[in-house]
Formats: structure tokens, sequence, C-alpha cells
């Protein structure tokens, strides 16, 4: 667990929660109004690596969030104690009962618990929202039941959402999530080549690579350094025009002189402006950039 749970009871849901997206915001509001009415702590019980990634790892896949950002974001929208349980195999084939048993009433004091109605648990997925009320009634806590109806009344997924970012579609992305799509990574040195063509720009790490980078293009962004806001541009992609051999993530940020090397840093995703391209010279590049500048200062500005 990521946190000590002590004694306290809890009202808790379940589930990865990927991206914490608009349909993850609803459950976590019904949390945290019944935890208020109910004196109880609002929890999440969330799992690391994703199953995913365990069950089925050689098939590749990327994730909204890495597991720092998730926690942020579950906190941000109303919880107050996040519990990250790692998944693993052995974890996958524990039987119901002693998930319910060991984790939910043991390690967490779950008095209430909000779950979906067609939540399922235990080895091989085969207990259902049935089998939960009546563990409820045997261990004496209380079950919140999501209906059909209000889980389809957002027709969100995050799936839906990894779709659109990997075809560039970051406003419909930021649309599902209820917020800008953001990366978080390190301030490397690159090469320096935006230096030579009035357009320096920072060089971000992400150590996490299960995290799901979008579509390659230029990117309108913003960030918050040293609690100022800075706006710029970001290209995601190879360069081609320098014959860039690996794929890397560069920010221009305008009006901006701070050394940030080395500093970890949170780059929102506002809008797609174009895909990446390769131009005939240097010349031609410094001329697109000049035009991609205007037309995001544009952007910023009827905001």
């Amino acid at each position: 667990m990521s946190k000590n749970t002590g004694c306290f009871s809890k009202i808790l849901t379940i589930g990865t929660f990927d991206g914490v997206h608009i349909g993850h915001q609803k459950i976590l509001s019904k949390v945290s109004k019944i935890a208020t009415e109910k004196n109880l702590i609002p929890c999440v019980l969330t799992f690391f690596p994703h199953p995913r990634m365990i069950l089925n790892p050689n098939q590749p896949f990327k994730m909204l969030s890495t597991i720092e950002e998730r926690k942020f974001l579950l906190e941000k929208f109303g919880i107050k104690l996040v519990c990250v349980k790692t998944f693993t195999r052995e974890f996958a084939n524990m039987s119901a009962r002693d998930y319910v048993e060991e984790i939910l009433i043991n390690e967490l004091n779950a008095k209430k618990i909000v779950i979906g109605y067609d939540h399922h648990f235990g080895k091989n997925r085969s207990a259902n929202i049935e089998d939960l009320k009546q563990f409820a009634k045997e261990f004496k806590f209380g079950i919140e039941e999501i209906s059909a109806k209000d889980v389809d009344e957002v027709t969100v997924s995050s799936t839906k959402i990894r779709n659109a970012l990997n075809n560039g579609d970051v406003a419909l992305a930021n649309k599902y999530l209820g917020y800008n799509y953001f990366l978080t990574g390190k301030v490397i040195k690159g090469q320096k080549l935006g230096r030579t063509i009035n357009f320096p720009t920072a060089n971000i790490y992400i150590e996490e690579d299960y995290k799901l980078v979008p579509k390659d293009g230029v990117y309108v962004v913003k960030t918050v350094i040293d609690n100022a806001t800075f706006y710029g541009m970001m290209n995601i992609g190879y360069n081609p025009t320098v014959n860039n051999k690996s794929r890397t993530i560069e920010v221009h940020f305008f009006e901006f002189d701070k050394d940030i090397y080395g500093e970890q840093i949170v780059i929102e995703i506002l809008i797609r402006l174009r895909d990446e391209q390769k131009f005939d010279s240097i010349d031609t590049l410094k001329k697109q950039l000049a035009e991609d500048k205007k037309v995001s200062l544009n952007y910023i500005y009827s905001q």
C-alpha cells in the first residue's frame, strides 16, 4: 500500500482509474459526498502495474497516467487516501473471499464500498456485484451500487482517450478527461540545434516508458515554473529535417530565459497544430516555426 491506512473507517471505491477522466470523476464525486455525510474517509484502492501489463506482457500497452500522476489526480478530485496494491499473478489468483477479507476488511477497514453494477473481482474475475453483496452481509459493510444508467450516462473510457491521443486528437481527449492531458518529465540536454535557429528547446525525458505520448506532431502547450505560467510549442517526433534518429519531446517556451536543466516539469497539451514535416532546408524550417509561433500565440490570446 502507498500509505498507512490506519484504523479509520473508510468509504472505498476500486479500480484502475487510468487518466481519472470525467466518468471516473463522477464516481469520485459520489464517494466524496457520502464520505462527508457519513463521516468516513474517502479512499480509492487502485492497482499497479496495470493488470494487462502482467497478464499480457507481450502486448504493448500505454497508460494515460503514471502511478504518481494517478495519485495526484485522485487526490485532486477529492480522495483523501489512495491505496496502491501491487498487481501480480499471485494477486490475480487470490480468491474473491480472501480478497474481500484480507484487503478490503483487514487492511482497509472499509465500511462502505461504492462500485459499478458490472464490477468483477477474485480469481478469473469470477465474482460479481451479487457476490459482493453477500460478503457485505457477512463482514458488515455497506454497498453503494452505481447503476447501469449512471455508468452509461458518461460514455467515456480510457481506451477512447488513448485512441484519441494516438490519432492526435488532443481536443477530444481533453474533453473526455475534463482537464488538459499532460506529460511529466525531466529537462535534459539535447543537441542544442534549436539555439542555432533562434528556437531553443527544452528536451523532455519521461522515465516511465509505459506513459502514452501522443501522436508525433507540433502542439501548443503550457507549464508552470516557479509559480509562473509559460506557453510554448512542443514537437514530438524525429526532427526529420536534421535526421534525428530517436524520438524526442522538445518544447520551445515563449518569452522564457530560465535555466531549467535537471528540473521535473509538467507539460499541459492544449491543441495540436500539425504533423511533423521534413523540410528542404533549415531556412524553410525556420519560416514554418515562425508561422507555428504566430498561430500558437493567436490561439493562446483567444482563450
